[in-house]
């Protein structure tokens, strides 16, 4: 409840998804926890339960999927193609509905229950949602690895929006699929209560995880000093860029492979980057860098990674992490602490600069320093 009033109040679409996977992780856990309590063995609860459909196996992947996409791209629209995703779950509704109709109300009795055992518990529906779960989430691990790669190669600031929370969330699901894998391998007789009390017992402890570090997450990134990048900064940039080129030129330098004109290229950027400093802007990105340059982003990159070997982050980390030593070795900010100068530098942040300076100096800032003294 606290995520889908935060969600909407803050018109944050990842939050409304978030609760809604924790709401469904809930309902699979309360028939067990109902069970355990004997509310399976009695009437009317017996007729209640069977007849609820708890187990929401074809409804947990996809609302995990849209929750990732929507934390990752924070301008996600969900679209009327997307109810594809949802069939199955759709599906799946309508035939808990007629078994409910035909056993409650056309026959009054048990037809499609006769044996008393409940259909959420059926080998084929848990087998079905077990592989509909690690389709998802390899297409979740698919968008999260995308992401991460054209963070690294677009901003300066990219261990800020990188989300450790989900890596930890993707890791925590993953130690829930694995668990159901051995607990199923140990005990494959799924519907009987008594035997999965530890598989519960794991899995609430990894569902509380999730809930907790989830709700922390959404309230850190309604703060307003995180830094944000939208599509809209790329789309601003490509338009100034048409104004200023012929599209086909733009192709052209975008095609090219490295050339006597590229390393002359090369010598400008390196030349703007210390001549004006720009490593200092701590929310610099590719496209600010592009502009500065009067050319296409992709160009910007494409030098970047061809001729330095590496990507725009480290690019403009590199930079930084050099203005650090610089700095304390001459004693230029002696009035100043260690962490001070890194921001001053353009770091946003103390574990950026730990993270930054060990991966290139391969030493921590207090090994490093520690051996020039």
């Amino acid at each position: 409840m606290l995520l889908l009033y935060k969600g909407i109040r803050n018109e944050n679409k990842s939050s409304v998804w978030l609760a809604a996977f924790i709401f469904l992780c809930t309902m699979y856990i309360t028939p067990f926890m109902l069970g355990y309590a004997g509310w399976y063995g009695e009437d009317p609860y017996r007729a209640i339960l069977f007849f609820v459909p708890f187990q929401q196996l074809f409804l947990v992947p996809p609302i995990l999927y849209f929750y990732i996409k929507s934390s990752l791209n924070t301008e996600f629209v969900f679209k009327r193609k997307d109810w594809l995703h949802f069939v199955p779950a759709i599906l799946y509704g309508i035939y808990s509905l007629i078994v409910w109709i035909t056993d409650k109300i056309v026959l009054d009795e048990y037809y499609f229950y006769a044996n008393e055992q409940d259909k959420d518990f059926a080998l084929w529906y848990q087998i079905v949602g077990f592989i509909m779960m690690m389709l998802y989430l390899f297409a979740s691990l698919k968008l999260y690895a995308e992401y991460k790669k054209k963070t690294y190669e677009t901003v300066s600031f990219a261990d800020s929006i990188l989300y450790v929370w989900m890596q930890r969330f993707l890791i925590a699901f993953i130690g829930l699929l694995i668990i159901r894998v051995l607990f199923f391998i140990l005990n494959p007789e799924w519907a009987n209560f008594g035997n999965k009390y530890w598989y519960y017992l794991a899995f609430s402890i990894l569902f509380y995880y999730i809930a907790l570090s989830g709700y922390m997450h959404s309230i850190k990134m309604n703060l307003p000093f995180l830094p944000q990048l939208s599509s809209s900064e790329t789309m601003d940039f490509l338009a100034e860029a048409e104004e200023k080129n012929d599209s086909s030129k733009v192709t052209e330098e975008v095609e090219v492979s490295i050339t006597e004109e590229d390393k002359i290229f090369q010598k400008q950027l390196e030349y703007f980057m210390e001549s004006e400093k720009l490593f200092t802007n701590p929310n610099l990105t590719l496209f600010d860098v592009a502009l500065k340059l009067n050319t296409h982003p992709k160009k910007v990159s494409y030098i970047i990674n061809k001729g330095f070997k590496m990507n725009f982050n480290d690019f403009v980390n590199t930079y930084r992490t050099q203005e650090v030593i610089k700095k304390v070795t001459s004693n230029e900010n002696a009035s100043k602490t260690l962490l001070g100068i890194a921001l001053d530098s353009g770091f946003n942040s103390k574990s950026t600069f730990n993270r930054a300076f060990k991966k290139q100096t391969k030493q921590t800032p207090k090994e490093y320093f520690s051996q020039k003294n």
